[in-house]
């Protein structure tokens, strides 16, 4: 069985994704706007009740002072080490290598701010406490990011996160944040958004990933911190006259979402369990931390995006549109379970799998050497 179709075509079609929330249409912005009163004040350059209301119950919510909103996280992380490197005086920090910043960023820390990062731990590995004892080069702030995306979400344990707080905290080293998924990870940690981030000097969330709104972040930490922030926000342009369509669907997602988390773990964990069992397909990690994952699969993107596109056409159901090389003969593709994922019975999920476990064994055998 042969996909003709293009495995984002073949997905585009699927009655079922194991992905996600759903597709990112405008009626995203129109749900999150039908409870809203058209005579509802919009927020004007940073000020105004919908979203100072946010804000503070985001700062809650983190257990910090206060909390600005961003309308990107790219924005307001650079801006928090920013800040961190001029109240020391120093313009070094430390993160992973495949940090967002690193990777994502098109060096805009190195370019807009002139700051200096220092790549702590192997790309492969989580950044431990005796990587921060072990660096040669002082440092104003070491970013840490939880769960790390780009090693299939992994995260470390709790202990390490504490020894690593308290180290920084005895050296006068500022610990940043980088939460972009800080909510998936509390079923794993059994903890608190406010517990985890009381290790933090300052904490970034997004409003648009696990959450689901259209975009936006928050930035919280101490009233000095998040003043300064303001004035950077303004600074990056990031100080738009109005910012309340962030707002409101960050704020409606955020309540229809928050209780999810649990559910989403625990269908990670559901999914990996059976995905290890199909031949020349593997999970990073194998029991996942949080509701992410990485499907690792011991067969080419060219090999596998047609196998995949056949299971689409067959089963009615999308599993990524994004397949990723990582070898000649490897490839990847990045599942974060959301709200679809639950409206897929499980025996077509199990039917999914045992499709793809027999075309992957099918394409196996005919390239082993006769």
């Amino acid at each position: 069985m042969n996909g003709k179709k293009s495995v984002q075509e073949a997905f585009n079609e699927t009655t079922y994704r194991i992905v996600g929330h759903g597709n990112r249409n405008v009626q995203v912005l129109k749900e999150a706007f039908e409870a809203v009163e058209y005579s509802t004040p919009s927020d004007i350059y940073g000020s105004g009740k919908v979203i100072e209301d946010f804000q503070s119950e985001m700062a809650k919510l983190l257990g910090k002072e206060t909390a600005v909103f961003f309308p990107s996280g790219t924005m307001a992380q650079q801006i928090a080490l920013r800040i961190w490197c001029d109240e020391k005086g120093l313009k070094r920090v430390a993160y992973h290598p495949l940090c967002h910043l690193e990777i994502h960023e098109q060096d805009g820390l190195k370019e807009l701010h002139h700051i200096e990062p220092v790549l702590l731990a192997d790309e492969n590995r989580l950044i431990t406490l005796d990587d921060v004892l072990h660096m040669k080069e002082d440092i104003a702030c070491l970013l840490l990011e939880l769960p790390q995306r780009e090693i299939g979400g992994q995260l470390p344990e709790y202990k390490e996160l504490e020894a690593i707080s308290a180290h920084c905290r005895a050296r006068g080293i500022k610990l940043h944040l980088d939460g972009a998924r800080l909510l998936e990870t509390l079923p794993y940690y059994g903890k608190t958004a406010a517990e985890i981030c009381a290790l933090f000097d300052s904490v970034y969330i997004s409003l648009y990933k696990g959450i689901g709104g259209i975009a936006g972040a928050i930035l919280a930490g101490n009233e000095d911190f998040t003043k300064q922030s303001k004035i950077w926000k303004r600074r990056h342009g990031g100080d738009l006259i109005s910012l309340y369509p962030y707002i409101i669907s960050s704020d409606y997602y955020y309540r229809q979402r928050v209780d999810k988390m649990q559910q989403y773990y625990e269908g990670a964990k559901e999914l990996t369990a059976l995905v290890n069992q199909c031949h020349a397909v593997t999970t990073l990690p194998a029991e996942p931390v949080s509701n992410m994952f990485h499907m690792h699969f011991q067969m080419s993107r060219e090999s596998i995006e047609p196998i995949l596109s056949s299971v689409y056409e067959a089963t009615g159901i999308g599993l990524s549109a994004a397949i990723r090389p990582t070898g000649e003969h490897t490839s990847y593709c990045e599942i974060s379970i959301g709200d679809k994922y639950a409206d897929i019975p499980k025996e077509e999920v199990k039917g999914f799998l045992l499709l793809l476990d027999k075309l992957m064994r099918e394409s196996s055998s005919e390239q082993r050497p006769k």
